[in-house]
């Protein structure tokens, strides 16, 4: 199978400190990939890199057969409307309802007439569990309300690849399961997605694959299953420990 992306000896230094030492990263379509690491791993800079919003220091990044590494800066925003991200924080418009927010990219990125991109967003609500808040603002909504809405805002591009930097580390404990509930079903209906958190639980359900990162390497990966044997390298076994004590 042909990878979605590949990304190959990527190396990212902020002021002189490298924080990204020659990463190596395929994911195939349909695949949901888990990132876990320690705090400082590079992890979040690694998706920064992957989605253009960081240029790397040097290697090479192929996604659906092309390199975009070195995609000139007017360029990157036609890169991204293929590889949706959502964040820590929200970001949503606090002016704008629910409904609009998801509709607004395809409105002015890709000229989807507004009635046609309101019902595809609310579609899009329905699918994260939220058809009742279509007309509800930012500030009606609860924070795990809020990231389901950001979620639904970044399909409504229609990507190939979705990047999840700690979606639910912003959230108040009784919200989390709402939202990796979301992210799960996506993963299981073949959405390909490269996730980075710390819900070890969630990786245990939704991920084919792990990879643990530390200090800007990847150290380990393996399908889920043997990530979470016995027989996993010392220092990822510490990582787990931790975790799950």
């Amino acid at each position: 199978m042909t990878p979605l992306l590949d990304a190959a000896g990527i190396w990212k230094s902020f002021h002189g400190q490298a924080v990204l030492h020659g990463v190596d990263l395929t994911v195939y379509p349909g695949q949901c990939l888990v990132l876990l690491g320690p705090s400082g791993s590079g992890k979040s800079t690694l998706l920064r890199c992957l989605n253009l919003l960081e240029p790397v220091s040097s290697g090479s990044i192929i996604f659906e057969g092309a390199e975009i590494a070195d995609t000139p800066r007017k360029q990157i925003a036609r890169v991204r409307q293929r590889i949706g991200m959502v964040f820590q924080n929200f970001e949503l418009f606090a002016h704008m309802s629910a409904l609009d927010n998801i509709a607004l990219a395809p409105i002015r990125v890709k000229n989807v007439p507004p009635a046609r991109a309101r019902e595809q967003a609310r579609a899009l609500l329905d699918r994260v569990h939220l058809p009742e808040k279509a007309d509800s603002f930012p500030d009606e909504l609860s924070g795990g309300q809020q990231q389901r809405v950001a979620i639904a805002r970044a399909l409504a591009m229609e990507p190939s690849l979705m990047l999840f930097d700690e979606p639910t580390s912003a959230l108040d404990p009784e919200m989390v399961g709402e939202v990796l509930a979301v992210m799960q079903e996506l993963a299981e209906t073949g959405m390909t997605s490269i996730v980075v958190t710390h819900e070890i639980g969630f990786a245990r359900r939704a991920a084919d694959e792990v990879v643990f990162m530390d200090a800007g390497v990847v150290a380990h990966r393996a399908s889920t299953a043997q990530f979470f044997s016995d027989q996993v390298p010392e220092r990822v076994g510490r990582f787990l420990n931790h975790m799950m004590a």
